[in-house]
């Protein structure tokens, strides 16, 4: 590799063509700049920290083994691999086949302890910190109840932030049934929240809360933006 014209500022466009010519040192550029992304997307979708980390090697390994699929042509790269990594997780999620495998447990989110720490504003009151690890849980635990497909659109959308654009390229699907899915996803994610809540009447209700599922979700976008 020419490391003249090659570095960790180079684009990523640029580096997947030397990907294609079999140069490995530009992939690792690649792996290193967007895993962390990758991660995260793994571990929203499936709920796990050990499964979210496998899949995002895998994604990777795949990447690398497909790296000549892609041809640019205004695409962007970011996507590209995002649509392995979602395609990824797909698989899993449909081979597991079990109803509730993909739910956070508290243990679980411990675990991840690390991710969310960095979340919390340093400035919150304990009890704001609580009410905000107390909507991450149920978000999450609601979000792990989708459909797959449902689910990694609403997580692509309002917790990544991409453009309809952009998730109706990574997963190959028209923009109307990224809409749709949608929708129906963040009704759905409503429906359980809301139904916990009438359950559990003693739990007080978070302070001036955000309207609607929307809101909530954006409440927690926030906070995970740099996980």
């Amino acid at each position: 590799m020419n490391w003249r014209n090659i570095g960790p500022d180079t684009p990523d466009e640029v580096l997947i063509e030397h990907v294609q010519r079999g140069e490995l040192d530009a992939y690792n550029i690649l792996v290193l700049r967007h895993q962390s992304t990758a991660f995260n997307v793994a571990y929203r979708i499936l709920g796990d920290t050990g499964s979210a980390a496998d899949a995002t090697q895998d994604a990777f390994v795949k990447g690398y083994q497909r790296a000549h699929q892609f041809w640019g042509n205004g695409s962007s790269f970011r996507a590209w691999l995002m649509r392995i990594v979602a395609n990824t997780c797909y698989d899993v999620l449909r081979s597991e086949r079990r109803h509730n495998a993909n739910s956070v447990s508290i243990d679980e989110e411990e675990e991840a302890s690390e991710w969310h720490d960095a979340l919390r504003d340093p400035a919150a009151r304990p009890d704001e910190l609580v009410l905000q690890k107390e909507l991450e849980q149920q978000l999450q635990a609601a979000i792990g109840r989708l459909p797959a497909d449902q689910r990694i659109i609403l997580v692509l959308s309002d917790i990544e932030g991409y453009q309809y654009h952009e998730i109706a390229e990574m997963l190959g699907v028209p923009i109307g049934t990224v809409k749709s899915r949608l929708s129906r996803a963040r009704s759905r994610v409503r429906d359980i929240i809301l139904r916990e809540r009438e359950e559990a009447p003693h739990r007080a209700p978070s302070a001036r809360p955000r309207q609607g599922i929307t809101g909530a979700l954006a409440e927690v976008r926030e906070r995970w933006s740099n996980s």
